[in-house]
């Protein structure tokens, strides 16, 4: 486990190397002397008041205008990221309300729905293009943005839920030198710092991009506390003026007690008087779950002419878990399971799982290039991919331990039990090969039309049943688009896609524990049209429907695919800047979600829960002419009521949540600095935020009123 004082001893060294210029850096003169450079450097103390971003790659295989992008795409800058001060993607993810928290618990891995669709950790979540695993927070520090792709990523990225993906785009070594350090503290005590750095060596073909930092974890709840240390490294070489190889490296070391949710009293009703901050996870012998992962990754582009090019990507991810929790469920003393006692008595259990492993390799290799057949022009990508996985886990401990209470916490011992040995229990290779062809039909029309045909070879060892399960299975994902442009800032599209997702794993308390179902596959129609109001706003919006199979737990207690859910929907979005000194970000949906099919008649006709049919999210920031350098800002988000079972017999209530913050870009001894601070919930406001039917259910409240304050200093 690492350690506080370790993690301020590396930040401390990279805060030291941030005031000294490198030997090997190119001669900081050369920024003084270059304009360019000034500019550059800059737009990072004036990051609120930056453009919203106008290209992404996720939406397709290459940067693309969003504009022209035939689907619904989010992306979250690393300037927005800086002056809202995120250092999570839970936080991120609030500007866009298509995004919904899913079992996402403090200190563990942070999980999402994306239109009422649950992400899969395994293949939801991208780093420049290639799956990595979502099973722990994944680090910003050296990210350049986020883009969400919202919808189906069948022919983008083949295995993924119906929802969309998450991709990470690395930050990469800059033109001129950059010195960044960044400090934060939080009123509980949570302590932040970060550094960044970047520039060319002499020999200019050579650049560098190194981000350090680290964290004393102080949640909002009383005793989820941890900490983290990170850092990275990003390096490019051109080879040739034809030929670019990047290379790029994380690792990141945190633990930090997990906080487990509510739930129902009585198993009916919601509970009351009680606090944000209240931790059933905290016990005598409660430990962190401890997570270090890293990132290894390659990239190589070659351009054989102005029209044509290769590329090749690959990158290795490495997991290791420790997982410790006094985790609260059921009530013995009513017999209730799941559910809490009337009184606010729950059981608890010791759960152990140690030695969880994770070593996915993912790859593609791909050619692009454009040309003419006749009056008809080209963009053309084809290629193909790989993703071989290994996940190793042992025989977890889950001991009832004794009885607790949400009101008044009670010492309960530990269990005697010791887990198992550590095997292979998850081996899958997926091997895909994808075309796509962009035609310009005329000036103002384009038809996409992709197509990737996946492999899937798996293998599955069931630790509870002791069972082995190998299956192979093949899908062919058409993805076919439209885009018409009457004028030169609009376009409108029209979109058919499918979709392929991995089989969701049944809890450990159904009757076919851990089990996996088979993949399958997903729908989804859409339509949309985009607007540049001015070079620096845009407006959007698109019409959806998505169905797939029902996934749920039976009366009979085991995990099944039956029936069908179908999610239909709106989303508008406005994002940039609305004058020279204000700068929006608005995003709305509002969701139809139905579940079919699955001769229950207490399910059929009821609404997929935890997703509000309706949520909004707001911010705005407004830079003060009267004094130089001062900025204000504000968001607002509302969700409404949402849904706690399958059957709809629970709801939990709207809410609404405020926040306020304010930044200062001036000068500090000679040095350029931006002075943040921040309330988040300022009416500090109790909210069931997340309330996940997965585990038999849990309640999870929102965070309350927490101030921070930070600096960001640019040498």
């Amino acid at each position: 486990m690492s350690t506080p004082n370790l993690s301020i001893s590396v930040l401390t060294l990279a805060i030291l190397h941030a005031f000294a210029a490198p030997a090997f850096a190119a001669n900081d003169t050369t920024e003084a002397a270059d304009p360019q450079a000034q500019s550059m450097a800059e737009v990072v103390v004036t990051a609120s008041k930056a453009p919203a971003a106008k290209r992404a790659s996720v939406g397709g295989f290459s940067d693309a205008p969003l504009l022209q992008t035939p689907a619904s795409v989010t992306v979250i800058s690393q300037k927005d990221m800086q002056d809202l001060q995120i250092r999570n993607l839970s936080d991120a993810v609030k500007l866009d309300a298509s995004i919904n928290d899913a079992y996402n618990a403090v200190g563990y891995a942070e999980q999402f729905t994306i239109r009422g669709f649950k992400l899969d950790n395994n293949s939801s979540y991208r780093k420049d293009g290639v799956a990595i695993p979502g099973d722990t927070q994944i680090p910003l520090e050296n990210k350049e943005r986020i883009e969400v792709l919202k919808g189906l990523a069948g022919l983008q990225a083949g295995v993924a839920a119906p929802g969309g993906v998450i991709d990470f785009i690395v930050k990469r070594p800059t033109a001129a030198p950059l010195r960044t350090v960044t400090v934060e503290t939080r009123e509980r005590g949570t302590l932040y710092g970060a550094v960044d750095l970047g520039g060319r060596l002499e020999d200019t073909r050579f650049g560098y991009r190194v981000n350090v930092a680290a964290e004393r974890l102080r949640s909002y709840i009383k005793g989820a506390d941890g900490n983290r240390k990170f850092i990275s490294g990003a390096f490019d070489w051109q080879i040739s003026p034809q030929a670019l190889l990047q290379l790029d490296a994380d690792y990141q070391d945190k633990a930090q007690a997990t906080a487990p949710g509510f739930q129902l009293l009585n198993n009916k009703t919601l509970p009351t008087g009680i606090s944000a901050d209240a931790m059933l996870n905290l016990q005598p012998w409660t430990r962190p779950v401890e997570t270090v992962t890293s990132n290894l990754g390659l990239r190589f582009q070659y351009a054989f002419n102005d029209d044509w090019h290769a590329t090749l990507s690959a990158n290795q991810h490495s997991f290791k878990r420790d997982d410790y929790t006094a985790f609260p469920y059921g009530c013995s003393g009513q017999d209730l399971y799941p559910g809490f006692c009337g009184n606010g008595d729950y059981d608890v259990y010791d759960y152990r799982s140690l030695g969880e492993t994770k070593k996915p390799l993912s790859a593609q290799a791909m050619i692009q290039g454009k040309f003419a057949t006749g009056s008809l022009r080209h963009d053309f990508t084809a290629g193909v991919s790989t993703f071989r996985r290994k996940d190793r886990a042992g025989l977890y401990v889950y001991d009832w331990v004794g009885v607790s209470n949400i009101y008044q916490p009670q010492i309960v011992g530990t269990s005697p039990g010791v887990t198992g040995p550590v095997r292979l229990v998850r081996k899958d290779t997926e091997n895909s090969v994808f075309v796509q062809d962009i035609v310009s039909l005329a000036p103002n029309w384009k038809l996409h039309g992709g197509l990737r045909h996946i492999n899937v070879d798996g293998y599955q060892y069931v630790l509870k049943a002791d069972t082995e399960i190998r299956a192979k299975h093949d899908f062919l994902l058409p993805n076919v688009s439209l885009v018409y442009t009457p004028l030169d800032n609009v376009s409108v599209y029209a979109a058919y896609s499918q979709g392929m997702e991995h089989g969701g794993t049944a809890d450990r308390k159904a009757m076919n524990a851990n089990e996996e179902l088979s993949p399958s596959r997903s729908k989804q129609i859409e339509l949309g049209a985009k607007m540049d109001v001015t070079p620096d706003f845009m407006l959007a919006a698109s019409l959806f429907q998505i169905r797939k199979g029902l996934e749920f737990q039976n009366t009979a207690g085991y995990f099944v695919r039956e029936g069908q859910a179908q999610h239909r929907g709106l989303e508008l979005s406005a994002q940039g800047k609305a004058s020279s000194n204000l700068s929006l970000g608005a995003s709305v949906t509002a969701l139809n979600s139905q579940q079919s099919g699955t001769g229950n008649a207490d399910l059929d006709g009821k609404r997929v829960p935890n997703v509000p049919a309706f949520k909004a999210a707001m911010h705005a920031d407004y830079a003060v002419q009267q004094v130089v350098g001062l900025s204000v800002n504000g968001s607002w988000e509302f969700a409404g009521k949402k849904a706690f079972e399958y059957n709809n017999t629970t709801f939990v209530p709207s809410y609404h949540v405020f926040n306020l913050g304010a930044a200062w870009a001036t000068r500090i001894a000679g040095t350029r600095a931006v002075l943040r601070a921040a309330v988040n919930n300022v009416a500090d406001k109790f909210y069931w935020r997340d309330v996940t039917p997965e585990s038999d259910g849990y309640l999870y409240p929102g965070a309350s009123r927490t101030f921070k304050v930070s600096a960001q200093f640019d040498f």
